[in-house]
């Protein structure tokens, strides 16, 4: 989506986040595990681990967790194998949406990402169908209130950051995958903790949804996507402006 679209969306989540703290604390756990499983457990040396364990903190995961989640990825505590895993399909109106999941388990995950695409009116589709619509890159949302435009512009572009959009309410950073972390350590150093933070997959075009009975229906799917245990995140090439998103209840 837009960033446009994304951080409105992103408004909308909090609203429920509370309620989906435990799904959070599962999918930064197997991000952690599968980060010290690459990189080892050593956060000085491992810049992921480092960027993951922070956004642990920031979602309020508890020590014991994060610790645990890192024993089973060097092998210290048994456990069994996670696997990330890519889907693609689309919604209403030929939406396209790149789901993302961290498993144990690829035959539920696929069974369960299949349903939710069916029971809202879409359709899985095969590997590469739509991925090369999108461009994997680092992405940052950050309230206006948190920092003024010249500082963050700065910080920016002093760990080279590919884009910086000043929209009315909030700042966006793109930057590559490689730059992720070091920019992710930028801002925590700084004290700036960002609205939305990741490794996304930003859309080269965008679809534009202009009625309301679509945009229920396109956001309903991701909502029910990002619900299921092993999604660890949706991305979609859908744009819905702010006025449409707010008549949505």
């Amino acid at each position: 989506m837009s960033g446009h679209s994304k951080w409105a969306t992103t408004k909308r989540h909090k609203a429920v986040v509370d309620a989906k703290r435990g799904k959070i604390f599962s999918v930064i756990s197997k991000e952690i595990t599968l980060a010290a499983r690459d990189g080892g457990k050593d956060s000085e040396f491992n810049p992921r681990l480092r960027t993951l364990i922070a956004k642990a903190k920031q979602s309020n995961m508890p020590s014991d967790n994060i610790d645990r989640a890192i024993k089973k990825g060097t092998g210290e505590l048994g456990g069994v194998m996670i696997e990330e895993l890519l889907y693609e399909g689309y919604a209403v109106g030929g939406v396209g949406l790149i789901v993302e999941v961290t498993t144990d388990n690829k035959n539920r995950s696929a069974s369960e990402v299949r349903s939710t695409f069916s029971k809202g009116g879409g359709n899985l589709a095969g590997a590469g169908a739509l991925a090369f619509n999108f461009k994997r890159m680092g992405q940052f949302l950050i309230a206006r209130e948190k920092i003024d435009e010249d500082s963050l512009t700065e910080l920016a572009l002093e760990n080279d950051a590919d884009d910086f959009i000043a929209e009315q309410d909030h700042y966006e950073i793109i930057c590559g995958t490689s730059q992720y972390d070091l920019l992710a350590d930028a801002l925590g150093q700084a004290g700036i903790s960002p609205d939305s933070s990741e490794i996304a997959y930003l859309p080269n075009n965008l679809v534009s949804i202009t009625d309301i009975d679509s945009a229920k229906k396109v956001l309903k799917l991701v909502e029910n996507l990002e619900d299921l245990e092993d999604v660890k995140a949706v991305h979609g090439n859908y744009d819905i402006n702010e006025t449409l998103l707010n008549s949505i209840d």
